[in-house]
């Protein structure tokens, strides 16, 4: 791939993000509950939110990292991101990312996006594996992964220390024949 593809599903678009979505992707990881389910502290300044996307891209040319803005088919505004990192092409696996903007949790943007996502990865990028790294108090992420396929491979207690506090993680897995 020279170039991050676009994914299409019935309502929205992943897109690459563009220096010009910076505004939008402050917006979405500056709000310390997205950002405390991410592993990491909520973006505080603008800056943050360029070199993410900078990050983003350079991910992308070292071949280790596909990141999308998500966005509503007929509007470009970045609403969330996916992502597909940790990509390991000898062992055919990588792992699976998202998160969106607050005010639109519950509307089911991911229950549409992610098996797209998937899709992706078992037949584009030719994965044998997917995995996800959750924080149990999740529960709407976990909720779309199991609903997905993903199983439960795994706890870690204490993996994170964010914001002052100890965070743990799930971890969660899908094989390409599960999924098939």
């Amino acid at each position: 791939m020279n170039n991050v593809p676009l994914i299409t599903t019935e309502h929205f678009v992943l897109r690459p993000l563009r220096a010009a979505d910076a505004p939008a992707i402050f917006r979405i990881f500056s709000d310390r509950e997205v950002a405390r389910y991410m592993g990491y502290s909520a973006l505080v300044d603008i800056g943050q939110a360029e070199s993410f996307i900078r990050q983003a891209r350079e991910g992308f040319r070292s071949g280790g990292l596909i990141e999308w803005g998500v966005t509503e088919k007929g509007r470009d505004e970045v609403i969330g991101t996916c992502a597909f990192s940790n990509w390991v092409r000898e062992h055919r696996r990588a792992e699976i990312g998202f998160g969106l903007r607050r005010d639109r949790w519950g509307e089911g943007i991911m229950s549409e996006v992610l098996p797209a996502l998937v899709r992706f990865g078992f037949t584009r990028m030719g994965l044998h594996r997917i995995e996800a790294d959750v924080d149990p108090r999740n529960a709407r992420s976990i909720r779309a992964l199991e609903r997905l396929g993903f199983m439960r491979d795994g706890y870690q207690r204490e993996r994170y220390h964010v914001n002052g506090e100890w965070q743990d993680s799930v971890l969660f897995g899908l094989l390409r024949h599960e999924y098939e």
